[in-house]
């Protein structure tokens, strides 16, 4: 596809290709895993988490991926498609899954700027439990390899939105690789939006999270736990006020209450939006990607929230982060009345 066009987003992440599974509850206990946890295992140990089910689908994923495809993906549906270029670079390997990762991206409308490794391309094995739970076993590949050369700074300078996430911090290059995409944003007026994305990498990144993200993340998203391990707070009001210290806007994830946005010392809730819970993958990744299209299309926080949580409610009623499974119509009705209620 044409890579030409304003710039809107531009997300730097880890392509992963998601492998959903069915399992009974009981095999997180024989595999000896926190519920909900992000795994970061080789691929004999994924292996094993893969033979504990039943594989119900396989698609391209990961975090920062997936949000940058909602965001384009709400594009499209509303109507508003042409109104800016959504890219994305991460590292892939020289193979049928890095192949079919760029076809992906390519297809759904997202500009694919991919740094082609000799290491194969990272999966993750994600076990969903009749609770609608997911455990992650992530198999990193050649997202471990992305670099600082990999990335395309030009286009981050133009960006209205950066967007990357936690999982950054996982290897030393890909942490210089964030870090250094990131003061590229700052030096220009790019805004910074980062995503914790799982509160195991709030518990083994703590203290150099709380070090970087002051002054250098102008959107954080998290939920409440992340935001606890972060702050050291247990308080829901203490862990916002906190988190708030960190970054100019806080939008916490409450999960089936909703969410919780601080924005510059102004508090708003947001209820969740009704859902059928089939499947919980992707579920903040897609929260985010709606927040993210409220912004750019300068909806302020309340809107920007309910838009989040209409987005992460339709992913949450589908196996995996499949947002072509969702009615663009329902979507787009709901979100409308978002903007319509916003205009009044």
């Amino acid at each position: 596809m044409s890579t030409e066009g304003t710039p809107l987003l531009y997300g730097v992440g880890n392509p992963l290709m998601d492998i959903i599974v069915r399992v009974p509850q009981e095999a997180l206990a024989r595999l000896g895993v926190v519920p909900g946890s992000m795994n970061l295992v080789d691929y004999e140990r994924q292996q094993e988490a893969l033979s504990a089910g039943t594989i119900v689908r396989q698609l391209p994923g990961g975090s920062c991926a997936n949000t940058v495809r909602g965001v384009r993906w709400l594009e499209q549906a509303l109507g508003s498609g042409a109104s800016g270029v959504v890219a994305y670079t991460g590292a892939v390997g020289c193979d049928r899954e890095g192949d079919g990762f760029e076809a992906l991206l390519d297809t759904e409308g997202v500009v694919p700027l991919l740094a082609r490794k000799h290491t194969p391309t990272g999966s993750s094995v994600i076990l969903v439990t009749p609770d609608s739970q997911r455990t992650m076993f992530t198999y990193l590949g050649a997202c471990r390899e992305l670099a600082e050369d990999d990335l395309d700074l030009l286009r981050v300078r133009e960006a209205s939105i950066l967007h990357t996430t936690g999982y950054m911090w996982d290897t030393e290059t890909q942490e210089r690789a964030a870090r250094s995409v990131v003061a590229t944003a700052r030096g220009s007026r790019t805004l910074v939006s980062f995503d914790v994305a799982d509160p195991f990498v709030a518990q083994r990144y703590r203290d150099s999270l709380l070090q970087w993200i002051p002054g250098n993340v102008d959107v954080l998203f998290a939920n409440q736990e992340e935001l606890q391990e972060l702050t050291g707070r247990d308080d829901e009001r203490a862990v916002l006020h906190a988190a708030a210290e960190l970054a100019p806007t806080v939008a916490m994830k409450t999960g089936a209450r909703g969410c919780i946005v601080m924005h510059r010392g102004t508090e708003c809730r947001s209820a969740a939006h009704p859902a059928e819970r089939v499947d919980t993958t992707g579920a903040g990744d897609a929260f985010a990607a709606g927040y993210l299209f409220g912004l750019a299309h300068g909806l302020d926080a309340a809107a920007s929230a309910a838009a989040a949580n209409i987005l992460a409610a339709g992913i949450v009623s589908v196996d995996g982060c499949n947002y072509d499974a969702l009615s663009a119509e329902r979507v787009r009705s709901a979100i409308d009345q978002v903007f319509s209620a916003r205009q009044r």
